[in-house]
């Protein structure tokens, strides 16, 4: 198996765990525990606000010491950190070990990306296309699994706690795998020209600000990354209340609001790697601006309607345009930087995309507590416009840099 093949059935393996944690299972819990609206979002937001504050730090860190050591610093967080889960018994302890889980993705994530972007040369919206497409293969398998074991297990009454423990045991079991491949498949591999050489803290605390710098200051990264935030934005707030809408209000099992997020889930993979050969070969910037219409508009049509068949076509809809949108965005900031910066611009990349990701989650419970709790219609159209501002400024931007040759 070569390296890139083994750094996809690692991907899987973690985001099989990560998801089966999230969706729809996380939500139910805290519906369980007792959570309104306002607490369900921000319960399901803590992970991501983790990878807010240490998504970027993560990338330097692996720019500066070594992307391989890095990289298994974050699966250590798949494999371990879910046990925690098994000791869960009130909404305040999941939050806790939310916040905590949230370090695997923060650690993992920009590195992952750094290390394909660097193995794929020319063909870089195409591999990390292809890369995003098989790990969110676990996504796509673990909210579908987690409604099915809940359902199965709750016989169609309320989950007992005991419920939630059991499946979060498959979710330390599925992380678990995920570091034993790579600890098996990876233990000699580095993806660094020559050994990491050992440096002062004071050389590492000047390599992180000037990549932190160079980066931020680099307005086309920033704006590229705030498109794929905003997208994640309606993302987050559909994870968090697609399950509690699709349960609550219109009356499906847990197993079919599990199946609602795995067709966006399959939308997005089917559709991700044509989209990044599109973008490698045709530009990625229409691909950016059109991807956000193509998520906004069943984003907002989603709390019109009940019907099981009607709400997967609009989830496969929003998969779709989720998939126009992602396999631009990280290979267009790829693009725009120096390749020694890749860390950290995988990193400044996450952190704007973790920011909307959390924050979609936040905003929406608090619009539904706003309009009582059962009223999605409002909130969801509110999001959606969101997301048409954002690629109309993009345009903006892209059109005003042409004139001006950037």
């Amino acid at each position: 198996m070569n390296t890139f093949n083994t750094l996809c059935a690692v991907g899987f393996l973690a985001r099989t765990s990560y998801a089966l944690a999230r969706t729809p299972v996380l939500a139910l819990f805290a519906v369980s525990l007792g959570a309104g609206p306002e607490a369900i979002g921000f319960c399901v937001a803590i992970s991501t606000i983790t990878g807010i504050f240490f998504k970027m730090p993560a990338g330097v860190v692996a720019d500066v010491l070594g992307k391989t050591r890095t990289l298994f610093a974050g699966l250590a967080c798949f494999a371990f950190i879910p046990f925690a889960y098994l000791l869960v018994s009130s909404y305040q302890a999941l939050v806790v070990v939310r916040f905590f889980h949230g370090f695997a993705t923060a650690i993992y994530g920009p590195v992952a990306m750094a290390v394909v972007v660097q193995v794929a040369g020319n063909r870089r919206g195409e591999m990390l296309s292809w890369f995003s497409s098989v790990t969110i293969l676990g996504n796509l398998l673990g909210a579908p699994l987690g409604g099915f074991l809940l359902t199965r297990l709750s016989a169609g009454a309320a989950p007992h706690l005991s419920h939630f423990h059991i499946i979060y045991g498959v979710v330390a079991a599925c992380g678990m795998a995920s570091f034993l491949l790579a600890l098996w498949a990876l233990r000699r591999q580095t993806w660094e020209p020559e050994a990491p050489k050992k440096r002062t803290l004071a050389a590492v605390l000047a390599q992180f600000k000037t990549g932190v710098r160079e980066i931020l200051m680099d307005r086309r990264v920033f704006l590229t990354s705030n498109m794929e935030g905003v997208q994640n934005l309606s993302l987050g707030a559909l994870e968090a209340f697609l399950p509690i809408y699709a349960v609550t209000v219109a009356h499906l099992s847990a197993l079919q609001a599990g199946l609602l997020w795995g067709v966006q889930m399959a939308a997005t993979i089917a559709s991700k790697p044509i989209m990044g050969r599109i973008s490698d070969r045709y530009g990625r910037q229409p691909l950016l601006f059109w991807g956000m219409w193509v998520c906004a508009l069943p984003f907002a049509l989603i709390p019109w309607f009940q019907d099981f068949a009607v709400l997967m076509a609009l989830a496969a809809l929003f998969g779709l345009g989720e998939a126009v949108v992602t396999s631009s965005a990280a290979a267009l900031v790829a693009d725009y930087c120096r390749q020694d910066h890749l860390g950290a611009a995988m990193g400044a990349f996450g952190t704007i995309f973790d920011i909307g990701h959390a924050a979609g989650p936040l905003l929406a419970g608090a619009l539904i507590g706003l309009w009582g709790g059962l009223d999605y219609r409002v909130p969801f159209a509110s999001i959606a416009a969101l997301l048409i501002i954002a690629a109309l400024i993009f345009k903006g931007f892209i059109n005003g840099g042409k004139r001006q040759g950037l």
